[in-house]
């Protein structure tokens, strides 16, 4: 079956499919585009492109990874979608279109998935891409020797994908089978009504086999072995400074591409980068890979150089489940109950956040706009406290601490909720602060208590917020696990009725918010300014960035 022939079955029989109310910000009309959360700075011509087409922009901190396979972070994201470019891509109206793949066919069983490379796609460094650069890519994330994959679950919809990674099966009984060179055909476990946009997502973008099979370290720097297949090409990269690209002339597509050049910043001082961008050395600051300064943001709103837009995503606390205290699950809800969440988003982060009483954004399940429990619902947090110190044979319960990564925003919530835990429960708190990377360590090592993260939409559908709790480890911190709810996860990818399946999921999220093993604080907006000659930068609800239709109009 055709894939736009498919995507349109999938459009006529699953109207609750999650392709509609996910992209609808709010509203179940995914057709309105100024309801999908989408937000695009295109305009309708290019008249007046600018003879320098160069855009500065901040990504605040050193890439954790800028390999495919192992990236689990925004900011590293923000540079793999301009350099590499999967089977699909999410386009301007929040869909997948084809990409590598020039024609995508779907047997009628929804199982089979035949994608043909484009003739025309190749390397940086002139080599074609071929099928079996995808199947060398997705099987390396799936080989257990390569432990630190830590998004290969996205792959497990994949027949015999989890069995390969987790349970000793083969790599050669994966459903991953490049035919020829330039057919890749994809058995899944089960119909998956989303899985055109995980072949979009950075986990599933290929590698050049011959040179990465080469040099293991290829990822580490930029040189000749740092081979792309996207819009742009790595042409330098001075750690902890700025990274730049520049227009990949081999990409399939490169004469829609307008950018020349593109700086990516290491900006850790929100002030200075303000500054800069004032200046005009920075032509956009804000989502989705920065932040305005606190200070900037009523002014600037006032002004109206705020754009501000739905975000598929949570600001959330992370809980060490392990913990002897934290470990009480009315001690987590006595501490999830204190929190003034409206408080914060009025007066800290301005950003018309909403306040976080689920897991799951309600763009995916529109009922979390209220959540499970009231916003500063001060009386029940001391009936939880009060139970929580009784199973502990406590009187009153020890310091405790807040770690995050060092940012102005996180430092003042931190304070806030210290305040507000000391005000409402007579908790003392401690607050520690470490750099991105190190903090990640820090978390990943459960070297922590109650510890910040956020966690941003891979793809438009409610079992990528709930699968990261499914096991230990990975984006998984909390050290927090449930049988039944792995079961309902289980069950759900097995469901092809939407109905039912949001019915599975739900379940889920109810046993989730019932242990609440993460305190929920809010869900984000995209919050950001440009300049006013910069059009065409797409940003997803999701949470991509996407530079491949930008361009610099003439000022």
């Amino acid at each position: 079956m055709n894939f736009k022939r498919w995507l349109l079955l999938l459009s006529l029989v699953f109207t609750l499919s999650i392709f509609l109310v996910a992209c609808g910000g709010g509203s179940d009309d995914a057709d309105k585009s100024a309801d999908n959360g989408d937000t695009t700075t295109e305009d309708s011509g290019e008249a007046g492109l600018a003879a320098e087409q160069v855009l500065n922009i901040n990504i605040k901190s050193e890439p954790p990874s800028l390999h495919p396979g192992l990236s689990t972070d925004t900011t590293s994201s923000a540079v793999l979608d301009q350099v590499f470019e999967g089977l699909t891509r999410i386009n301007n109206d929040g869909e997948p279109e084809e990409a590598m793949a020039e024609s995508i066919d779907v047997s009628e069983d929804g199982l089979t998935y035949t994608f043909k490379i484009r003739e025309d796609a190749k390397w940086s460094n002139g080599d074609p891409v071929t099928a079996e650069d995808f199947e060398y890519a997705w099987k390396w994330v799936l080989d257990p020797e390569n432990a630190d994959a830590d998004y290969a679950y996205q792959l497990y919809v994949i027949k015999g994908a989890q069995d390969a990674k987790e349970n000793g099966g083969s790599l050669d009984d994966v459903g991953i089978r490049a035919e020829d060179e330039k057919t890749l055909v994809v058995e899944l476990e089960q119909p998956t009504q989303y899985f055109l946009e995980l072949t979009a997502f950075k986990t599933f973008y290929p590698v050049n086999k011959n040179v990465v099979s080469q040099n293991p370290e290829w990822h580490l720097e930029a040189g000749e072995d740092y081979v792309t297949n996207g819009p742009f090409k790595l042409v330098s990269w001075e750690h902890n400074d700025k990274i730049v690209l520049e227009k990949n002339e081999q990409y399939w597509d490169a004469e829609n591409v307008k950018l020349e050049q593109i700086v990516m910043h290491m900006i850790g001082d929100e002030s200075t980068a303000l500054q800069m961008y004032e200046n005009g050395e920075l032509d956009w600051i804000g989502s989705p890979v920065d932040s305005i300064p606190l200070a900037a943001m009523q002014s600037m709103k006032d002004a109206g150089e705020l754009n501000i837009s739905d975000q598929a995503a949570l600001y959330y606390y992370t809980v060490n489940n392990d913990h002897e205290i934290l470990g009480n699950v009315n001690i987590r809800k006595a501490l999830a109950h204190a929190i003034d969440r409206q408080a914060i988003i009025d007066n800290i982060t301005q950003g018309e956040q909403k306040p976080a009483m689920a897991l799951v954004p309600p763009s995916m399940f529109p009922e979390n706009e209220q959540g499970y429990f009231p916003d500063n619902d001060v009386e029940k947090a001391k009936e939880y406290l009060e139970k929580g110190l009784e199973e502990l044979g406590l009187d009153s319960l020890p310091k405790l601490s807040i770690s995050y990564n060092t940012n102005e925003a996180h430092a003042a919530i931190a304070q806030a909720v210290q305040d507000m835990w000391k005000k409402n429960l007579g908790i003392d708190v401690e607050l520690k602060n470490e750099e991105w990377n190190v903090y990640l360590d820090s978390l990943g090592e459960g070297n922590y208590e109650i510890g910040r993260i956020g966690w941003v939409a891979d793809f438009n559908d409610p079992i990528n917020f709930l699968e990261i709790f499914e096991t230990v480890g990975g984006n998984n911190y909390t050290n927090w696990e449930n049988e039944e709810y792995k079961k309902l996860l289980q069950e759900s990818r097995k469901e092809f009725d939407p109905e039912k399946r949001q019915e599975i999921l739900k379940q889920a999220e109810e046993i989730f918010m019932e242990e609440l093993p993460i305190i929920p604080i809010y869900f984000y907006t995209n919050v950001y300014a440009k300049k006013d000659y910069v059009e065409g930068v797409v940003v997803h609800p999701a949470g991509a960035f996407n530079l491949k239709w930008a361009y610099i109009t003439e000022q």
